[in-house]
Order: structure tokens, then sequence, then C-alpha cells
């Protein structure tokens, strides 16, 4: 608990300084904000660069604009790209992954497509080096992909179930491929053959 309290104030200030930095790229940098928005889904799954990209978004929901929409749907393809470029990958490279990888591997085909980025964790976990940058990199690709298309979505959550509301939907589901493929041949290309 002390050490939480003495936490707390630095996190705050950290993330009312994305906030405000986001904020102040405004509609100058669409593309740009979604590949950062898409980037920080993916730095550290549900952490705090995770969650900050997320309140931004539902944040911006309030303002009940275009704009505000089109945010909110770059940061919730950015987080369901690392569970399904995950899964892609224990999927199509089976020798980059073990036999127990493989088998969680089809769990985060439901989590990502859900928008549960944590299902990567794990994955990211015993390979950080390799798992974090290449899911970034597909998260920013989906993400500005997502903005450059002009997608937008009113709700706050839930992923391919809310695709529904979500405006030029073939381009967002365009997106989210797109994205998880980047991802996917990222992870195939960087992540070593487990010893048989």
């Amino acid at each position: 608990g002390l050490f939480m309290c003495a936490v707390d104030p630095a996190m705050a200030w950290i993330n009312s300084g994305l906030s405000s930095f986001l904020s102040s790229m405004g509609d100058s940098s669409k593309i740009l904000l979604g590949c950062i928005l898409g980037g920080m889904m993916s730095i550290d799954m549900g952490g705090p660069f995770n969650k900050a990209a997320y309140v931004f978004g539902t944040g911006m929901l309030a303002e009940q604009s275009e704009s505000g929409f089109m945010i909110m749907a770059a940061v919730m393809v950015g987080g369901m790209i690392p569970p399904l470029a995950i899964a892609l990958a224990s999927t199509i490279f089976k020798d980059k992954f073990t036999d127990k990888e493989r088998k969680s591997g089809l769990v985060n085909y439901i989590m990502g497509l859900c928008f549960i980025s944590e299902g990567a964790i794990p994955y990211a976990a015993s390979d950080p080096l390799r798992v974090i940058p290449s899911c970034i990199v597909g998260s920013a690709v989906a993400g500005g992909l997502s903005m450059a298309f002009g997608c937008t979505l009113m709700a706050p959550h839930g992923g391919i179930f809310v695709f529904f509301v979500v405006e030029h939907g073939f381009m967002y589901l365009l997106s989210l491929l797109i994205g998880s493929v980047v991802s996917c041949a990222l992870l195939g290309l960087l992540k070593k053959k487990i010893a048989a």
C-alpha cells in the first residue's frame, strides 16, 4: 500500500502527460496518432501504457465527434493485434513455439477477437525482446490504417462483437487482418526455433 502511494503520483503525472501529448496531435496527424495509440496498446498489454491509450480512447467517446470515434476504433484494433498475432504465429510457425505455447495459442484467437490483449502476456514475458516489438509494429500499422480508412467506433469494448457499429467495417477488418499478419510475420522472422 505504501509503495503504491509513492508510485501513484508519478504514474498519474505520466498518464496526464501522455493524454496531453495525444490530445495536442489533433486532426493534423490522424494517421500518426492512430499508429501511436495502436502501438501503445501493445507496449505492456494491459499495463500503464495500454491503459493510458484506452482511457484516452474512451474519454474521446464523450466528445461524440467523428474524430473521437475514430480514435476509439484505432485503440480497439491495436489492442486486438497481440493475441491474434500470437495465435497466427503459433499456428504457422510451429517450430518457434513449445507444444504448450501452441496449444495456448489457440485460445488467443478468441481472446484477440474479444479485445482481450492479456492473452499475449505469457508469450511477451518469455521472449520480450522479440514478441513485444513485433506486436507493437503490427498494432501501430492496424491503428494507422484504421485512421487512414476513416473507421469509427462508438463502443468502448467488445472486439468483434461490436463490429456492427463500426463505420467502414470491411476496412476495419482489413486493418485488423493486415496488422495481425505484419506482427505474425515479424514473430516468425525474429523468434528462434525451439530446440528439438
